[in-house]
């Protein structure tokens, strides 16, 4: 596990020293990537390459306890793969960022989509794009689903993780209420202590105000432990 994140960072780094290009999956096309102001940095500081919230093995409870099933070998990176081009399909122009990390999904969604400024309350305009999330989430349910909120610098410590906290909790409770089940999902505030843009300018300061959503399959290992 370890040589495995060891070489994942490593293949993260490469790919911000190359100026931050990406090649779109879909179309084979590179390009200049939110990823890598949205999510990249974020990974390189290690907490996304990091187990679920709260422990696997206090949320493989709950996710055997929810009747849901385990994944196996090459199935696991089939099932991602599906789950990833469905998540592409169902988010495309909503600048909802799809990040792959092996066979782990996180998507970025920034608050200036998702939130009003100081709100923690989902944008009507936002909720379609949200239906779709949860929607694929529903029908690919093998999956621990961790929300992190994010916040810029502005403010005090204790108010922005506040309201990181909100933030998360409010997207992991509309999931929930629509076909999440409950027992996969977890949240974590973050307040401004990951920031992955620097805070000294408005477009840095709105790329590290987000919350994203990482999605990890559950193995039959899991569920057999």
């Amino acid at each position: 596990m370890k040589t495995h994140r060891i070489l994942l960072t490593a293949a993260l780094a490469t790919t911000m020293a190359t100026a931050g290009c990406t090649t779109d999956p879909e179309t084979g096309q590179r390009r200049i990537s939110k990823a890598a102001i949205g999510g990249i940095g974020g990974a390189l500081g290690g907490y996304l390459l990091g187990d679920v919230v709260g422990g696997r093995r206090d949320r493989t409870e709950k996710i055997i306890g929810a009747g849901i099933g385990g994944l196996a070998g090459a199935g696991i990176g089939a099932y991602m793969d599906k789950q990833e081009r469905a998540l592409r399909e169902r988010t495309a122009g909503s600048d909802v960022q799809v990040i792959r990390r092996g066979d782990d999904l996180v998507l970025n969604l920034p608050s200036g989509i998702t939130f009003a400024y100081d709100s923690a309350t989902v944008q009507p305009q936002f909720q379609k794009t949200l239906d779709q999330v949860a929607q694929t989430l529903g029908e690919y349910n093998q999956t621990y689903v961790d929300v992190y909120g994010h916040t810029d610098s502005i403010g005090s410590d204790a108010y922005n993780q506040a309201l990181s906290e909100r933030r998360a909790t409010s997207v992991a409770d509309y999931l929930a209420s629509h076909g999440v089940q409950a027992a996969r999902i977890a949240t974590r505030g973050y307040g401004k202590t990951q920031p992955i843009a620097s805070n000294d300018t408005e477009e840095g300061r709105a790329a590290n105000r987000r919350v994203e959503i990482k999605i990890v399959p559950v193995t039959q290992n899991d569920v057999r432990g």
